[in-house]
C-alpha cells in the first residue's frame, strides 16, 4: 500500500477545521493533529471527534490543561510528525511561522491573507498546479481570488478571454463572528481601485487582465460576482457555458429553480446534506449570463468558509509531489469531497441564444 501524506493543521478556525476534516477523508492522506492556542467549544469538538491536539505555545498548553483538554504535545513535535503543515492561522501569523517551518524541513501551504512574497507562489489547482509541485511551499489564494482564477482560467483556455471588470459585493465578515465585527444597514466601498483580488489573481496567473472594485455589504454568508468580459472573439453563449463546464469546481445555478440569491445557495447546500452547509464550487446563475457581441456578462455567488478546501488539499499533494498531475488530484479531491458540476437536474425547456426559454 502507498504511504500517506502526513499532514498537520496549524489553526482550526473557520478554514483549519474544514481543512481538518477534509484531509481525513481523502484515500492518500492521514491527518496527524492540529495545532491552536485556543481551548474554545471547536477544540473540545475537534479532541472529541478523535483528532489529536497539538498545543502552539506553553501559555496554551497549560490553558488546555486547566481547561481539562487533553494535549497530545507541542506544535514543534507536531511538525516533527508530518509530511506538510497546512497555516490556517489569522492573517500575518502564518508569516512568522514559515522560518520554523523550513528549519524542521515540512513543506507548508499558506492561506490567502499572507502575502505573495511570502511564498513566491499562489495556488489554484486548475490554473497552476504544476508549478507548485515538489515546492517546499504555497500560498492558496483568497475565496474571491479563487473563483475569480476559476472563471477566468476557463474562459482563458478556452481561447476567448480578452479582459475581464469585476464588481464584488463582500460579506462583512464571517458568520460565527456576526456578533461582534458586522456591519448593519450599509454597504461600505473599498477605497482603492482595484481591490486586491484583480491583481492577487494575477500573481496566480500573470497573463490575465482583470481589474476587481469591491465593496463590503451588510450580510455575513456568502460574496457576491459581477463580471463583465470582453471576449477575444465573437462566440455563443453555448460556447461560453461549455467553456465553464470544463471547470469540474464552477456549478450552475438557475433563477428559474428558485435559486435567486447566495441565501438560496446556502439553504440548497444544507438540502443537499453538505457538512456545515458548505459550497465548494462556484454557483455561477446560468440564466443570468448573457453573451452580446464580444461582450460577456454573468454573475455568481462564493463560499467564503470552503470554496479554498479543495484547493488546500490539491497543493498539499502538489508540494509533496505524490501526484503530479493537477487533473488527478482534481478528480481525487472532488470525489472525496463530493464536488459536483450541478447541484440540479438540467431545465426542462431549452434555452434560446439570449438565455430566455423557450416553449
Amino acid at each position: 500500500m502507498t504511504k500517506k501524506i502526513r499532514v498537520g493543521v496549524n489553526g482550526y478556525g473557520v478554514i483549519g477545521k474544514r481543512v481538518a476534516d477534509a484531509v481525513r477523508i481523502q484515500p492518500d492522506m492521514e491527518l496527524i493533529g492540529v495545532s491552536d492556542v485556543l481551548c474554545d467549544y471547536r477544540i473540545a469538538l475537534a479532541v472529541g471527534n478523535g483528532i489529536s491536539l497539538y498545543a502552539s505555545t506553553r501559555e496554551a498548553s497549560a490553558e488546555m490543561a486547566a481547561a481539562g483538554i487533553p494535549v497530545t504535545a507541542m506544535l514543534p513535535d507536531l511538525l516533527d510528525a508530518v509530511d506538510v503543515i497546512v497555516d490556517c492561522t489569522p492573517a500575518h501569523i502564518g508569516a512568522d511561522n514559515l522560518a520554523r517551518y523550513r528549519d524542521q524541513g515540512v513543506k507548508a501551504i499558506f492561506q490567502g491573507g499572507e502575502k505573495h512574497a511570502l511564498t513566491g507562489h499562489s495556488f489554484v489547482a486548475q490554473a497552476n498546479y504544476a508549478a507548485a509541485v515538489g515546492r517546499d511551499s504555497t500560498r492558496v489564494v483568497s475565496c474571491n481570488t479563487t473563483s475569480t482564477v476559476r472563471t477566468l482560467t476557463a474562459l482563458k483556455n478556452a481561447g476567448v478571454l480578452a479582459k475581464a471588470r469585476g464588481v464584488l459585493i463582500r460579506r462583512a465578515t464571517d458568520p460565527w463572528e456576526s456578533d461582534h465585527s458586522g456591519i448593519m444597514n450599509t454597504i461600505v466601498p473599498e477605497r482603492r481601485i482595484p481591490s486586491h483580488q484583480g491583481p492577487d489573481a494575477q500573481s496566480v496567473d500573470p497573463d490575465l487582465d482583470v481589474v476587481t472594485m469591491a465593496a463590503k455589504g451588510a450580510h455575513t454568508q456568502n460574496h457576491l460576482h459581477y463580471w463583465v468580459v470582453e471576449l477575444a472573439r465573437s462566440v455563443t453563449r453555448d460556447d461560453v457555458l461549455a467553456a465553464l463546464r470544463e471547470c469540474s469546481r464552477i456549478a450552475f445555478v438557475r433563477e428559474s429553480d428558485g435559486v435567486v440569491a447566495p441565501n438560496s445557495t446556502i439553504e440548497l447546500m444544507r438540502d443537499l446534506g453538505r457538512p456545515r452547509g458548505d459550497m465548494y464550487e462556484v454557483a455561477l446563475w446560468e440564466d443570468i449570463l448573457t453573451v452580446n457581441g464580444t461582450e460577456l456578462y454573468y454573475s455568481y455567488t462564493v463560499d467564503n468558509q470552503a470554496i479554498v478546501i479543495p484547493e488546500n488539499i490539491d497543493a498539499i499533494r502538489a508540494v509533496t509531489g505524490t501526484i503530479v498531475d493537477a487533473a488527478e488530484s482534481i478528480r481525487l479531491t472532488d470525489a472525496a469531497l463530493g464536488v459536483r458540476r450541478n447541484f440540479l437536474a438540467e431545465p426542462r425547456k431549452a434555452r434560446t441564444e439570449s438565455g430566455t426559454p423557450t416553449s
